[in-house]
């Protein structure tokens, strides 16, 4: 069966109940597992101090579990990133004798909207994550498939060599597949495929994966580089793009703000060059110088970080051209 990515914003090492810690850093993984049915559970756990963890959780996720015990304007950011990375299937535990329609208004008109509410019991939730696990089926990738895994981290085993953990995007990929690295370019060979500790031959989109790659080492990585077989994959230091501003933000853009750019594992500083609009300052044509390759796939969607921005830090997205 499939793997669920699953993003949990709540108090801090609220996942601690629900599956076994693994990977922590920035981000915490905790693994669940029952038969065939894997769950990847997401923290972020330097967030709120740093807001590139809350964009990273968000972004791997196919679902997410909110708990809330106070309207406060984190709970407002945690909305406003979740709609703009479009994460359509959620999860609410209200705590705090806080009710549904205390919530209404906040959520009206964003992806939050049609999320559903739960009780707060670690049992049911468990179960409720596996079933929805138990429920994808990923298809082995054919003859000729090509696959996008991004890198959030990467090391030296002894006796294996360089292991890079990340999830698969798009597509799917294969024991001793060649891919390239991104940016670079640089050819690789898939040694081996884990999901959850165990060997595969092959992985899907949505798999969880550790890989011990041949032909590079763990120093000439960093969080953020994709490993890919895909010709369509771009690289860039200036974009062109058309953006949506949220509807909070208070003010046209303009030349000279410094934005950070978000997509998949990267979290990149990025400087307005121009900003151009039709009228409408809320989807302007912007001009980004960025400070290092930004790897994506035509017609993606990166979000926009204002880390000076106090209380509203989410600018808006972009669409990747």
């Amino acid at each position: 069966m499939g793997n669920l990515n699953i993003a949990v914003l709540g108090p801090g090492g609220y996942a601690k109940d629900l599956g076994k810690k693994g990977t922590e850093s920035d981000i915490t993984f905790y693994n669940l597992k029952k038969g065939d049915d894997t769950v990847t559970i997401i923290e972020p756990t330097r967030y709120p101090e740093r807001l590139a963890p809350l964009f990273y959780a968000a972004s791997m996720a196919d679902a997410v579990l909110i708990v809330v015990s106070e309207i406060t304007p984190t709970l407002g950011e945690w909305v406003l990133i979740l709609d703009e990375v479009g994460v359509k299937q959620g999860y609410i535990v209200l705590r705090n004798y806080l009710t549904p329609g205390d919530l209404a208004p906040l959520l009206r008109g964003t992806v939050l909207e049609h999320y559903e509410f739960v009780d707060a019991d670690p049992i049911a939730l468990r179960d409720l994550l596996l079933d929805l696990a138990h429920a994808r089926h990923p298809v082995p990738p054919g003859a000729g498939a090509v696959g996008t895994i991004p890198i959030d981290h990467h090391f030296n085993v002894r006796g294996i060599g360089t292991v890079i953990l990340g999830g698969v995007v798009r597509g799917g990929i294969r024991k001793h597949d060649t891919l390239k690295i991104y940016p670079g370019e640089q050819p690789i060979t898939v040694r081996s495929i884990q999901k959850h500790d165990d060997d595969f031959d092959w992985a899907a989109e949505g798999d969880r994966v550790g890989l011990a790659l041949k032909n590079v080492e763990s120093d000439d990585l960093d969080r953020g580089f994709v490993l890919s077989n895909d010709p369509a994959i771009r690289t860039r230091t200036s974009l062109e793009a058309r953006g949506t501003l949220v509807r909070y933000w208070p003010a046209p853009l303009t030349a000279g703000t410094v934005l950070h750019i978000g997509h998949w594992m990267q979290f990149i500083p990025a400087r307005v060059e121009a900003v151009r609009d039709e009228g409408n300052w809320r989807q302007p044509t912007l001009s980004l110088v960025l400070e290092k390759d930004l790897v994506y796939l035509p017609g993606d969607t990166a979000v926009l970080h204002y880390l000076e921005g106090g209380k509203l830090r989410i600018v808006g997205h972009i669409e990747l051209p």
